[in-house]
């Protein structure tokens, strides 16, 4: 199996590939990685691979083209925040996301790659907030992002809670908007493969299995996840690992009704701003069957997390 991941360390790819889990049951996994959910929606239709890590977004985005792919799994929701310099004020209880965000008239925020589900959600807020005068510049590598605050390239982002912590760490900047301000529910990735793998119902069975195992694993283990991630990675600390897994701890393999509402509430957004010339349905989208095989209970995606200290 041929599966394109992300460098987003709480996306199961980086556990699947350090713990052999896959390869325990019966699965041969190779490995290639994008930089962003757009550049691997472009190897799946160049026939690259057969698995993604994706954001739902460019997936949507990548079936209305055309592009035979389906949505079969969750795995995390409320992945999108945004960080700024130390100037730049932080949402409050008594501050709104309108109010954060009229900080940035006449500058520019950055975001991964157009289409991006970051990408989508900040400028589905600047509009529908009626912030004008922000212009978006997109990044094919989000690892750049932090250094383009710091330089006064651009003077806010969108991005992964990952990112974040990359921006606190290095750079000495924050989050203004933590995730839950942003688009509730909203599917940051899923587990999306080509139609032709969908007949072979075993195989996806069993990797969605394994998926869930490491979703699992995440959040109720999550600094014994750290530190196998840092063993892997090298180039990251334990404690840089357990700060991003823990910003936005929200990990299931499920699909739950909130998890396919909040992708249906892209549908309207992506053809306002061009990305969609048709609708695209629910079926279109998902193929609910193995998940719901393999995981028939309720999700745990809200559940309470005291594990990240």
């Amino acid at each position: 199996m041929r599966i394109g991941y992300l460098s987003t360390l709480y996306h199961t790819s980086h556990l699947l590939k350090c713990t052999g889990w896959l390869n325990e049951n019966g699965i041969k996994a190779s490995w290639s990685l994008y930089g962003t959910g757009p550049a691997m929606v472009e190897a799946f239709a160049a026939d690259e691979i057969d698995l993604g890590y994706i954001g739902l977004p460019p997936a949507m985005i990548g079936i209305a083209r055309g592009v035979p792919v389906r949505c079969i799994g969750g795995g995390h929701v409320e992945g999108t925040i945004m960080i700024a310099g130390s100037e730049y004020a932080p949402a409050t209880d008594s501050s709104s996301v309108a109010e954060v965000l009229r900080q940035f008239r006449g500058t520019a925020i950055g975001s991964p790659a157009q289409g991006s589900i970051h990408d989508v959600i900040i400028r589905s807020m600047l509009k529908q907030y009626q912030i004008e005068g922000v212009h978006i510049k997109n990044f094919s590598w989000a690892d750049l992002i932090p250094a383009a605050i710091a330089e006064g390239e651009i003077q806010g982002a969108a991005g992964t809670p990952q990112l974040a912590v990359v921006a606190q760490t290095f750079y000495g900047q924050k989050i203004i908007l933590p995730p839950d301000c942003l688009w509730p529910f909203n599917p940051s990735y899923g587990i999306v493969v080509r139609e032709n793998l969908l007949d072979d119902t075993e195989l996806l069975k069993t990797f969605l299995q394994t998926h869930e195992k490491a979703c699992n694993f995440l959040r109720e283990k999550p600094q014994e996840a750290a530190e196998l991630l840092a063993q892997e990675s090298k180039a990251v600390s334990r404690n840089f690992i357990l700060n991003t897994l823990s910003i936005s701890p929200k990990y299931c393999a499920s699909l739950p009704a909130e998890y396919i509402e909040s992708t249906m509430k892209f549908v309207p957004v992506l053809q306002e701003m061009g990305y969609l010339k048709g609708p695209l349905l629910r079926e279109d989208i998902f193929d609910m069957s193995f998940i719901q095989a393999i995981h028939p209970d309720q999700h745990h995606y809200k559940q309470e997390h005291k594990n990240f200290s």
